[in-house]
């Protein structure tokens, strides 16, 4: 959302409120730095390792609070997370117009990625204004009956955000091998915990055990689901480094050092990309099918079997390397935040 957020800033006619819920605390206070952002409303709601229920019971409170005290002519949220589903919610309630950012991603089983899905799909319902990152996201709100004139096709604000701080070429801060080829690993999703997520932590430790010319990053997610087993099962290989979460420009850095990343990150599936690095996605679903179509992205599912076939083969096979690494972005040219703004300005009476 920052450059939506410092785009409607730019704009005369617009009053703009932030307001933070930092279910991600840890996540939230550094990206905001990185942009110069500083919250209006801060509702600290994080808690270790909350549950779902009372993070949603909490969040609801809190926002239709701040609705009723600000009373705003139009909301905006941005993705899939608990905090949207309810934002949207909330504003139902209150009958204010809301917007969705990133609008119209499916994968059209409620259950994967949970609560993701789910999320989306009833902050869709809840929307009078619909952002989609691409024609897929369009076709898919259209399929579900939402007018065309309600959806907008921007682009996604995650290229926007990306191509800004790629360009500074930010630093890592982790001494990596500069001879050794970087795989990057980002792995946290809640239907990954258990069984799958071992699958996925035996196929990185084979991989690292197999090639020595390969070096393992990975910054663990502190959910103590991912953290512990990760800690037990990689934890003493020495070509394999594990870190706490890298904050957002670090993170820009490890992508564009990397050779190739294994990922179960929804946003990584359109960053990487766009930064011309080759993604093995850890799920079997996704409601981002644009760079998998594009063949830049590739489904491989928590299975260590093809994980370690997919991975060994964009080591060994230089053809099948660089197919995936073109530096196509089918999610956006960097526009998507003014294209927002003029939707936004579009639909109100002013």
């Amino acid at each position: 959302m920052a450059p939506v957020i410092n785009a409607f800033s730019r704009e005369s006619w617009a009053d703009v409120q932030v307001l933070a819920t930092a279910q991600h605390r840890h996540m939230l206070d550094q990206v905001l730095r990185v942009f110069g952002i500083e919250p209006d409303i801060d509702l600290d709601i994080m808690q270790p390792n909350q549950a779902l229920a009372s993070l949603t019971a909490r969040l609801l409170m809190n926002i239709d609070d701040v609705l009723l005290t600000q009373r705003p002519d139009v909301v905006l949220a941005q993705g899939d997370t608990t905090t949207v589903m309810t934002v949207a919610l909330a504003c139902f309630y209150r009958s204010i117009p809301f917007g969705h950012v990133e609008a119209g991603l499916r994968t059209g089983d409620m259950y994967n990625p949970f609560p993701e899905e789910m999320n989306r799909v009833i902050a869709g319902r809840m929307a009078q204004l619909h952002f989609a990152p691409t024609e897929s996201a369009r076709q898919n709100l259209h399929r579900e009956g939402i007018s065309e004139h309600q959806v907008f096709l921007t682009g996604n604000t995650v290229i926007d955000a990306l191509l800004e701080v790629a360009g500074r070429r930010p630093e890592v801060g982790i001494d990596l091998d500069p001879k050794k080829r970087l795989v990057l690993v980002t792995a946290h999703r809640r239907e990954n915990f258990g069984e799958p997520f071992r699958e996925i932590c035996r196929a990185i430790r084979e991989l690292a055990e197999r090639n020595t010319d390969v070096q393992v990053l990975y910054p663990v997610h502190p959910n103590p689901n991912v953290e512990k087993v990760a800690h037990e099962m990689l934890g003493d290989h020495p070509r394999i480094l594990l870190s706490p979460p890298l904050d957002y420009l670090p993170f820009v850095g490890a992508m564009q050092r990397s050779y190739f990343i294994l990922s179960d990150s929804g946003g990584v599936q359109e960053e990487a990309p766009a930064l011309a690095k080759p993604v093995l996605v850890l799920r079997y679903e996704t409601e981002r099918p644009e760079a998998v179509t594009e063949g830049v992205v590739k489904l491989v599912g928590p299975d260590a079997e093809r994980i370690l076939f997919e991975s060994q083969r964009l080591l060994d096979d230089q053809i099948a390397y660089h197919a995936m690494a073109r530096g196509v972005s089918p999610y956006g040219d960097g526009m998507a935040a003014k294209r927002i703004v003029d939707a936004v300005r579009g639909s109100l009476v002013l």
